[in-house]
C-alpha cells in the first residue's frame, strides 16, 4: 500500500494520460482504494490551490515574461553579432559563435526551447550557407541549448527550490560553474572536429572598434544577468522581486532603448506568457498535491529505505540515480521529471548523506540534459522543425556533444567543489563536515 500511489501514477502516464491528471489520479485513487474517499476531495482540492498560493512562484510568470519580451525584441541579433565578433574568424567559427550566444542568451531566457527557436532561426541557415551540413547546424543548437536552464536565471531551478525548499539564489550560484563547463566543453569539441572535419571560417578576424560597436549593440541584453545575478547574490533583491526587475528592464529595453518591440504586439506577448505560465502553474500545483499524498502513504520514507538497502555508499547511490536521471529525460520534460521525481529522490539522497543543494544541482542538469536526447528530447523536436531534419538525423550528429554533457554531470556529481564551491564561498550552503562527508574530498583536504 506504501507505493501505491507510485505505481497508479506509473500506470496512467503509460496508458498515455497527460502528466497534470496522472499525478492528481494516482494518489486521488490510492486515497479511494485506502478507504478514505472524502480526502480524494478534501484534501487534493486543498493542495492543488496552496500548491499555486506561493509567492515564490511568482518568479516564473515573470521570467517567462522578461524571456519573451527578449525574443520578440530580436536581442538575439546583437548577441550573435557581438559572438562572431570575438571568435567568427576562427575554423569552426559559426558553431563556437552557436555555443557562445547560447552562453549569452542563457542568462536572459533560462529557457533551452527558447533558446533552440530564438538562435537556430537565425543560426541554423547561416551555418547551412557557411558550409556546414544541416544535421550538424541543428545537433550543435540543440546540444547548446541546454545551457539555457543550467545557467541562472532557471525556471527548473526555481521549481525544484519551491518543491524541495532549497534555497533559489543557492541553486542559481550552484549552476553558474557547471554551465560554463558545458559551454567550454562544446566549444573545446567544436574545435577538436573543425580540425578534422575542415570546418569553414565564419568571417575575417574583426577590428577592435567593430567589436566594441558589437558590444555596444549587446550592451544593454548583456547588463541583465548582471542586474539579476548581482542583486540576487548580494541580497538587494530576492529571486521572485528580480524576476520582476528581469520583466521590467526587459521591457524598458525593447521599448524604449533598442526600440525593436512595439506596443501594439504586447497582447501576443502577455497571452503567450500567461499561456506557459498557467501550463507550468497547474503542473506545479498537481505535483505538490501528489507530494503531499504520497507523504500520507509514507511512500519516500519507504523508497529512501529501499535505496539504502540497496548501498549505502553516496558513490554508489549518485552513479544509479544518475543512470536513473538520463534514463527518464529521454521520455519525460525536465519540468515534470524535476517535480515527480525530486520529492521522491531528494530525501533518499539525503539520508544516505548527499548534500542536499549538491543532489539539487545534479539533478537540475541531468534532466536539463535530458531535453537534447531521444527519443522524446523537446529540443530535438525544435530543431528538427527549424532545420526540417529528421530528429534521429540529428540526434547521431549530437553524439559527441551528449558525451561532453553527460562527462560535466559525473564531474559535478563526484566533484561537489566543482558546482558547491561559490555557493559556500556566498553563505548559501555549509561547509562539508569531514568527520562524515566521504563525497567533499577536495574541500576537506584544505581544511
Amino acid at each position: 500500500m506504501t507505493l501505491l500511489p507510485f505505481w497508479i501514477f506509473m500506470a496512467l502516464l503509460m496508458l498515455g494520460m497527460p502528466v497534470v491528471f496522472a499525478l492528481l489520479l494516482g494518489p486521488g485513487v490510492s486515497l479511494v482504494v485506502d478507504g478514505r474517499p472524502d480526502a480524494f476531495f478534501g484534501m487534493l482540492q486543498q493542495r492543488l490551490f496552496n500548491g499555486m498560493n506561493s509567492f515564490p512562484l511568482m518568479a516564473v510568470p515573470f521570467f517567462i515574461l522578461a524571456g519573451e519580451v527578449m525574443n520578440r525584441g530580436n536581442i538575439t541579433v546583437a548577441l550573435v553579432d557581438f559572438s562572431r565578433s570575438l571568435i567568427g574568424h576562427v575554423r569552426g567559427g559559426l558553431a563556437q559563435v552557436n555555443v557562445l550566444s547560447s552562453i549569452l542568451f542563457a542568462g536572459l531566457s533560462g529557457s533551452a526551447v527558447a533558446d533552440t527557436s530564438a538562435l537556430g532561426s537565425m543560426l541554423i541557415p547561416a551555418m547551412e550557407k557557411n558550409g556546414y551540413s544541416r544535421r550538424f547546424a541543428a545537433a550543435i543548437t540543440a546540444a547548446s541549448s541546454v545551457i539555457g536552464p543550467i545557467i541562472p536565471p532557471s525556471g527548473i531551478m526555481i521549481l525544484y527550490a519551491f518543491i524541495m525548499n532549497v534555497s533559489v539564489a543557492g541553486l542559481f550560484a550552484a549552476g553558474i560553474v557547471p554551465g560554463l563547463l558545458v559551454g567550454l566543453g562544446l566549444m573545446a569539441m567544436v574545435w577538436w572536429l573543425a580540425g578534422r572535419r575542415g570546418f569553414p571560417v565564419a568571417s575575417r578576424k574583426a577590428t577592435w572598434p567593430e567589436r566594441g560597436t558589437a558590444l555596444r549593440l549587446a550592451f544593454w541584453p548583456l547588463l541583465t544577468p548582471i542586474i539579476l545575478l548581482g542583486g540576487i547574490l548580494t541580497g538587494v533583491f530576492t529571486p521572485t522581486e528580480a524576476a520582476a526587475v528581469a520583466a521590467g528592464y526587459a521591457l524598458v529595453v525593447c521599448l524604449l532603448v533598442t526600440r525593436s518591440l512595439r506596443v501594439r504586439e504586447l497582447g501576443e506577448v502577455f497571452y503567450q506568457t500567461a499561456l506557459s505560465a498557467g501550463t507550468i502553474l497547474l503542473l506545479v500545483a498537481a505535483a505538490v498535491a501528489f507530494s503531499s499524498v504520497i507523504s500520507l502513504f509514507k511512500t519516500p520514507q519507504a523508497l529512501t529505505d529501499m535505496v539504502l538497502a540497496v548501498s549505502d555508499n553516496p558513490f554508489a547511490l549518485l552513479f544509479a540515480v544518475n543512470i536513473l536521471l538520463f534514463i527518464v529525460g529521454m521520455f519525460l520534460d525536465a519540468g515534470p521529471a524535476i517535480l515527480i521525481l525530486g520529492p521522491i529522490l531528494g530525501p533518499a539522497m539525503v539520508g544516505a548523506g548527499v548534500d542536499p543543494m549538491h543532489f539539487a544541482i545534479v539533478m537540475c542538469v541531468n534532466v536539463t540534459v535530458g531535453l537534447a536526447t531521444p527519443p522524446m528530447g523537446l529540443v530535438l523536436f525544435v530543431a528538427a522543425g527549424i532545420s526540417g531534419e529528421k530528429v534521429e538525423r540529428i540526434a547521431l550528429s549530437m553524439l559527441p556533444f551528449l558525451l561532453v554533457e553527460i562527462a560535466v554531470i559525473f564531474l559535478i556529481t563526484f566533484v561537489p567543489e566543482v558546482s558547491m564551491t561559490l555557493p559556500r564561498l556566498l553563505g548559501f550552503a555549509a561547509w562539508p563536515n569531514c568527520e562524515t562527508d566521504s563525497l567533499n574530498l577536495i574541500a576537506c583536504a584544505f581544511q
